[in-house]
Order: structure tokens, then sequence, then C-alpha cells
């Protein structure tokens, strides 16, 4: 039987899990945000996560998670007719960003469940270890 690190893979995904409410938070911040450095509005951006693998003689052990990129969201623009504003084009249209508050709760909503999970095995796996030692003394 394999011994697997709770507090590894619990960490791993702690860490995962907090990148991807950053991502979050970042895309709702940048929601109206219509000009970038690459001239066109901001791209809604998430993260690719993959399973870390270790090999053991039982066979591919899964040790965590980890972010294998950050990419940007390609769905199409929304696009919005504003004459008066400074980034709209000749025929008055503005291209807003591809984020979608309702789509964006969902992400957080999950990130933090998978975070109080992941936090909650931490904090087993934490006092089962304490017990282990409680008893090796007795």
């Amino acid at each position: 039987m394999a011994f697997v690190d709770p507090f590894r893979i619990s960490g791993s995904g702690l860490t995962a899990e907090r990148l991807r409410l950053d991502l979050v938070a970042n895309n709702l911040a940048n929601i109206d945000t219509t000009r970038t450095p690459a001239n066109e509005p901001y791209r809604r951006r998430v993260p690719v996560f993959a399973q870390v693998l270790e090999a053991r003689k039982e066979g591919m052990v899964g040790m965590g998670v980890r972010v294998v990129a950050i990419v940007e969201d390609q769905s199409p623009f929304k696009v919005v007719y504003d004459p008066g504003h400074p980034d709209a084009d000749p025929r008055g249209y503005v291209r807003y960003p591809n984020v979608n508050v309702a789509d964006e709760v969902v992400d957080m909503i999950g990130a933090a469940r998978a975070y109080e999970a992941n936090a909650t095995v931490l904090e087993t796996a934490k006092e089962m270890a304490r017990q282990a030692i409680e008893i090796g003394r007795a």
C-alpha cells in the first residue's frame, strides 16, 4: 500500500485554488477594461490544472495538483453601442471584455469550496498525526 502525504496533497490544492480565486478577482476587476497594451479589451484568464503523479511500485499515485498554465479565454468580446466612448469604432461600437459576472461568481464559489475542503483535510490530517503521537507516548 502506498503512503499518501495529505499535507503535500492538500497544500498543493490550497495553492491552486488560491490562484484560481486571484484570477477570478482579477477578471472581475477588469470587467470594464476596453484597452490593454495589446490594444484590445481584457481577456478573461483561467487556470489549467494537472494532477501530480508519483511512480511507486504499486503504480502511479496521485500526489496533488499543480497549475500548468494560465490561459486567456478566447470567447468573443461583448460588443455595445456607445458612440461617446473613447474606444468606440467608427460605427460607435465598443468591444468589452469577455468577462461574465455570473460565470465568475460560480467559479469563485467552486474555488472557495475546494479551498475549504483542502483546509479541512489538512486540519484532519494534523489532528490524526497529533493523536498518533499521543498513542505512541502511551
